[in-house]
Formats: C-alpha cells, structure tokens, sequence
C-alpha cells in the first residue's frame, strides 16, 4: 500500500470515528502511533481534538491526512511505520463502521461509480465484487435484490435512486485509484525535484558550496534526450542502465528536467502498489512522470509490468528509471522483469570520457576539477559519492587495523606530497613506522590485505599497481586536504617526498617540488621555523643559491641549527672563514659533525697564521707549537728550524717533540736521546714512549697485533706486509687477495708490488689495475695515469 494512500486512509478512519463513542480509544491509538514515531506535537494536538464537542468531521480529515502523510516520510524507519499504520487502521476500521459517526462529505454516494470503486485498506486478488455498507440512511429505499446478513448492501445488485450515506469498508479488486494520494497538479515540476532526495547520492560537502557539485554535460545525455521525447510522445519507459555508483540517477534527474522541465513527476516509496495510478492519471493536463530509481524494487506485485505499463502510456506517461547492470541481467529472464523488454535503454558508463573529464576540469567547483585529476578508471561520480564513506572507513580503522590505517596515512599522505606513481611497499612501511608503533598490529601483510579490499563495489583503501607497489585511493587523498582535523603532511615527509620525487620514477618532480614550496610558506607564516631551512634546502636545490642563502640565514638567525651549518659551509667556501666560524660553531654543539670539522680546519689554518706570526717574532712557543702542528705536513728542514729555536730558548717541554719527529724520521738513537731529556725532566708520556722506542717487536707479536678480522678489514693488507717484510711471500699473497675482496685498494696495491718484484709482470699490472680501479694513487702512478685531483676526488 503506497505511504500517502495510508496517510489519506488513516485520517478518514479519524473523521469517522469523531463524535462516536469509540473516538477516545481511536484517538489514544492514533497519538500512541504519533509519539512511537517521535511526532509528539501531533499526538498532544490529536489528544486535544474533540475535547470541547465533536467538530465537523471534513475539517479534521483535512488537517490530519498532512500530518499522517509527514510523520510517514520523516519516520526512522519507514517500512516499520507504515506496517504499524496499516495494522492500527486494520484495528479501528470495524469499530467505525459498528459505530459510524457523520458521514464526512466525501462519503455521500448518489450513485454507484461505474467500474472498480476507491479502497481504503488493502489489494485483494480479483473475484466476486464485495459488499458495501450502508448505515442509518434517510428516507430508506426498498432494496433490489437479495439482501445480506446485516445492513450492508450489495451495489452491484441494487438500484439506489437517493443519497446513500455511511463509511465504506472494503476490499479492492483489479485497480483502484488510491485514497489520499496527491493528484498530478500537485505533484513536484521536474525542475523542482531535489536530486538529494530522488536517488542521487551525496558528495563531500564544501563550505560555499552546494550539498551537490553542478552536473557535468555526460556523453550518454543526447541519447537520453532523444529516449526521454520519444516517451514524452507515445509513452513509455525509459531505463537508465549501469553500475553501481555510474551517476545514473544524477544523470536522469538532469536530462529529465532539461527535457520536460514543467511535467509533473510522481517518485513512490520502493514496493509500493502503483496499480491505482492510471485512474488517477486520467484527464491530466499535461504529460505525467512516473520516476523510479531502482527499478527493480518496483517490480513485482503491485509493481510496474507490461499491462500497467500500456495503461500508463496510453495517457501519455513518461516512466523514466535507473537500473543496475546486475540487476538487469538478474531480472530480464524472469517473470517479473518482462517489462523491461519493452524499455528503451541508455546505458551510462561508470568510467568517464576524456572530453568527460575535460568539461569537470572546467568546472569552477573544487570537487569537479579534483575528482577530474584523482579519480581512475571508477569515474568521477563514483569517486565524488564514495568519497566521504572511504573517509569514513579510512578515519574509524585505527582501533582494529592499526598498521592498516598506517599504511594507507602513508600513501594518503605521499600523495598529497604530489607522488602520483606507485609508491614502493618498503617506502609505504618506513613511513608507517614514522607515524609512531603499532603494537599488538596486525603484520604488514595482513594490513595490506586489509587495505586493498574493494570497497562498495568501486574502491579500495590502498590500490595494489605492481608486484610491491601501492597507490592511495584517489577520493581519500581528496577528503585528506579538507578535513580540517586531519594532520597536515610534516617538514620530514616532504623533505623525504622531494627525495623520491627526484631520484625515483614516475613522479612528477616539478610537482612535487611546487607543492613543497607552497606547504613550506604556509608553515613559516604558522610560526615554524624549521620551514626557512626546507624552504632554503629547495631553493638550493633549484639553483637559486641567492634564494636559499636567504632562507638559511634566516632560519640560522631563529635558531635552527641544520641552517647555521649551512650557512657556515656557504661562507667557508667564499674564503669568509671568521664569518663562518659563529654559524659552524652553532651547528657543532648541536651536533653537527661536518660543522664541527669544518670549524676545526679553520681554526687550525687559523692557529698556523698566528703562530707563524708568533715564531717569526722568535718566540719560542709560538715555534714548538707550530711545528707540532705541521709534523705531517712540512719537510724536515723546516720543522728542524722550528724545534731548534724552541729548544735553544730553553724550552723544555720541546724535548719530547723532537724526539718523536725523530723516531718518525728514523733517527732512533738520536730520537731516544730527546726522549730521555722530557723524561728525565718529569714529563711522564715521554718516559712511557722510551720505553717502547727501543723494543724489538718480535714476528709472531707483529703478527698478532694484525690478525684478520671482520671488524679490521684493513688488517688483511698489514698482515700480508708483516709476512712478507718475513719472507713468507705465499701467505702475503692470500692475506692480500682477501684484503682486496674486501674492498682495500692498498691490498691490491701490495700484492702487484709483490708480483712485480717477482717478476710476474702481465699479472702485477693486472693488479695495479685493480687497485687504480678503487683509486689508489700509488696504483694510478704505475700505470702512468695521473691521480685524480682534488676537484674531482671527493672527501
């Protein structure tokens, strides 16, 4: 039974009851019904109905048909409120009819109508006509025909020339006009329908914005057009075909108010009885509509079928519907989907066309020129009506799938960072991790399961692209940027996304880095100054060097200790080493360890200046340490200079100096002469190097000192040297194979020495082959190549 056809039942069963003695009781039941529906004014205003005498009964079926109707559509649960209703009007119906009230004036029947007659309760099958009741009727006529038990009378063998007037109760059979339900002159205009509220389905919601982005022109319209006037001029039906989630309600909602924008259009409930509508629609001025979304659940009894749909267009209905192609295929082979074999399909695809997505990208709504750039081969509307369930679903994870929502964050957030390529699985999980642990969490693969179910027949969270490749759903990615309470994408992700974008493949990097630049100006004017730095780093990156020596002192400046070494390294290499020295020394006690020994060479070349300056005043000081500090790097003559006018000023601490230069030199007796001066002078290291300086270092101790190992990889090269410096040549050789396995060019280096000496010269120039291959220089020398410079050997 359609909603409304209650809604008009149920307010006759009131007007009918008034003024009876049964009406406390239908009215305490009728506001119980209200109030179960959480219509609560209308039970108070029906309790306070009739208290100061019966009224006239028209005005009350006037006032509460509305009101019944109303509660019906807003009701939480429909079907529920409709099935109570029902019974409810079941209940009291015989009690009006025992007790009958005045006849409200709608009841006055002169003559019995030609054909089937209006119910009020419910469809029966066909058969025998049933009878009508009468009561109380004036000026009673003699009745033709048998009479039944009672004072009911049978219409169809009765001839009644007076008013019969009374409440009439009956079953219908074959179609009836239903009771209470609008006429077609007040049924919506096409232009009025609202899409939200006929079948289309909601988008994520903008502020500024309509609930619904504009309709984007599909390339399925004119078809429909041309389906939806050929109805309009024979009647008929018009299906919609497509999946799930393709737009088709959006689509004929639009089409249909473009092509009959003034028709009338009649949307009932699903499962509703629609067989009483070609009496209703009888005479309309102007070609009716009968919409429903879904079809298939107004197939079936009651429904649309061949017969209903002949009478409908034989008054020049338009029956336009949407269907799914699975319900198609499911219905069109059984009885109840024989209608459609006499439907004019148009089928709307759920992928969209380029020329599609280039009229959304045109669109001055954000969400159309989005979903234009981020929605695959689910098309745009599905994209846009998924989104905010995907959302949903995204957002509520984080209790049971804990690293799922992790993982999916990842991609969600990388691709709000503008990678728009497969994201490695192991890049997915090292940012994952990044977000914080996920203890007692599903494992990973058990997350990306989780993640890559499809969704709503259209999506899943996380889409798998390769082997151990992922990408983010494209309608998350779109909810991400506006929702207001999700976390923005930090500096470190960015930083790490640029990384990607640069190095990887399949990324845009200028997008990537455009994007960047954008979140790190908004995070500067938020008061993050960590952002100057990032900024700094990506000007750097683009060759603006005057651009990011801005951002870095200005972060340097605010304390960022990252941008002060840089800053510092910036300075030093243009020769302004005092200017750099604060900005290193910054960096270096927050411990930056290129700062920190940037710093020290300065200030070494510092100390060599000033202490040349010192020695050439001939102090004595000024000269020891300055050749302490050049031991390494100046020859002999010079550092001689230094130590003997140190030592003839009578400086003691000297002593040891000199006899370590010595030993160096190989002066040992000599070296160990200057030794015992510092110790016998107190100076206690240079006691302990004496002691060792004149101690034979016996083979098999040598030997032990260097003994291979994982750890000293080195170790193989030295081993090999003291077995050979002992004649034990073969052993070398292998100790040096190994140390070159290891990657030690020295280890090379030895052994094609080794080779040389012995005269295996073919396979000596092998090795220095191999050892000029990991840069020795010695290696390069033998061959006759130059080293590589300093400009083109890095640190």
């Amino acid at each position: 039974m359609l909603g409304t056809d209650l809604a008009g039942v149920g307010a006759e069963v009131l007007a009918a009851a008034l003024g009876t003695e049964e009406w406390v009781r239908v009215q305490e039941r009728f506001a119980r019904w209200f109030a179960d529906q959480r219509a609560t004014s209308y039970a108070r205003d029906l309790l306070d109905t009739g208290k100061a005498g019966a009224g006239p009964p028209e005005p009350l079926q006037a006032v509460w048909a509305p009101r019944l109707r109303a509660t019906l559509v807003h009701a939480a649960d429909k079907n529920a409120a409709a099935r109570q209703l029902r019974e409810l009007i079941r209940a009291l119906a015989p009690l009006t009819e025992e007790h009958p009230g005045p006849a409200p004036a709608g009841y006055l029947v002169e003559e019995p109508a030609p054909g089937p007659v209006p119910y009020l309760l419910e469809q029966a099958e066909p058969g025998p006509a049933p009878e009508a009741a009468t009561h109380a009727m004036p000026a009673p006529r003699p009745q033709v025909g048998a009479p039944v038990a009672g004072d009911h009378v049978d219409f169809r063998q009765a001839d009644i020339h007076g008013p019969v007037i009374g409440v009439q109760i009956q079953h219908t059979y074959g179609a009836r006009p239903p009771i209470g339900l609008p006429g077609p002159e007040e049924w919506p205009a096409a232009t009025a329908l609202e899409p939200l509220a006929h079948g289309a389905r909601p988008a994520r919601r903008m502020k500024g914005c309509p609930p619904l982005p504009p309709y984007v022109t599909r390339d399925a319209d004119e078809a429909l057009l041309a389906a939806l006037a050929s109805a309009a001029a024979d009647g008929g039906l018009v299906v919609v075909l497509g999946e799930p989630f393709a737009g088709k309600s959006r689509t004929a909602l639009a089409i249909l108010a473009a092509a009959l924008p003034t028709a009338r259009v009649y949307a009932p409930d699903a499962g509703a009885d629609l067989r009483g509508l070609p009496d209703l629609l009888r005479g309309a001025a102007e070609h009716p509509v009968l919409w429903l979304d879904d079809l298939d659940s107004h197939l079936g009894d009651g429904g649309l079928e061949p017969r209903l749909l002949a009478r409908l267009a034989g008054l020049g209905t338009v029956v336009l519907a949407t269907l799914r192609e699975d319900a198609y295929e499911e219905y069109r082979q059984t009885p109840r989907g024989r209608v459609l074999d006499l439907a004019q399909l148009v089928e709307l695809p759920r992928e969209w066309t380029d020329a599609e997505r280039a009229r959304a990208a045109a669109s001055k709504d954000p969400r159309l020129t989005e979903a234009a750039g981020l929605a695959g081969a689910e098309g745009l509307a599905a994209h846009l009506a998924v989104e905010p369930r995907l959302w949903a679903d995204f957002r509520r994870a984080g209790r049971k799938h804990p690293r799922g929502q992790a993982l999916v964050r990842a991609a969600v957030d990388l691709a709000r960072c503008g990678l728009r390529g497969p994201l490695p699985q192991d890049l997915l999980v090292e940012v994952a991790e990044s977000y914080g642990p996920s203890d007692g969490a599903e494992t990973v693969e058990e997350a990306l399961e989780w993640a890559a179910r499809e969704r709503y027949g259209v999506l899943p969270l996380l889409r798998r692209v390769g082997p151990r490749a992922w990408a983010a759903a494209g309608p998350l990615v779109g909810a991400a940027r506006y929702d207001e309470d999700y976390p923005p994408v930090d500096g470190a992700l960015w930083q790490r996304a640029l990384d990607v974008a640069r190095t990887g493949e399949g990324h845009d990097a200028e997008l990537v880095t455009t994007l960047a630049g954008v979140a790190f100006e908004r995070a500067v004017n938020a008061g993050d100054r960590k952002a100057m730095y990032r900024l700094g780093l990506l000007e750097e990156s683009q060759g603006h060097r005057q651009e990011a020596e801005s951002w870095f002192l200005r972060a340097a400046e605010a304390g960022v200790p990252e941008a002060a070494g840089h800053v510092g390294r910036l300075l030093a290499e243009r020769g302004e080493g005092r200017d750099a020295e604060p900005f290193l020394e910054q960096a270096a006690e927050a411990g930056d360890g290129r700062a920190a020994t940037l710093l020290g060479r300065l200030l070494r070349d510092r100390a060599a200046k000033w202490l040349e300056a010192g020695a050439a005043q001939e102090d004595p000081e000024a000269a020891h340490l300055l050749a302490d500090l050049l031991m390494t790097s100046s020859g002999a003559d010079r550092l001689w200079d230094l130590y003997h006018t140190a030592s003839a000023a009578g400086r003691t601490e000297v002593a040891r100096s000199i006899g370590m230069w010595l030993l160096v030199w190989n002066h040992r007796i000599a070296g160990q002469a200057w030794l015992r001066r510092a110790a016998d002078a107190g100076d206690e290291e240079a006691a302990h190097m004496l002691e060792y300086a004149d101690r034979p270092w016996p083979l098999e101790e040598a030997l032990s000192y260097f003994a291979p190992s994982d750890i000293y990889p080195l170790d193989r090269a030295h081993y090999g040297a003291v077995l050979e410096a002992a004649g034990r040549t073969d052993e070398a050789r292998d100790h040096y194979r190994e140390g070159y396995e290891r990657g030690d060019s020295y280890a090379a280096y030895r052994l094609a020495a080794l080779l040389e000496k012995q005269g295996s010269q073919d396979e000596a120039r092998t090795w220095y082959r191999k050892a000029a291959g990991l840069g020795h220089p010695a290696a390069l020398k033998a061959l006759g190549e130059p080293p590589a410079g300093p400009d083109t050997v890095k640190e």
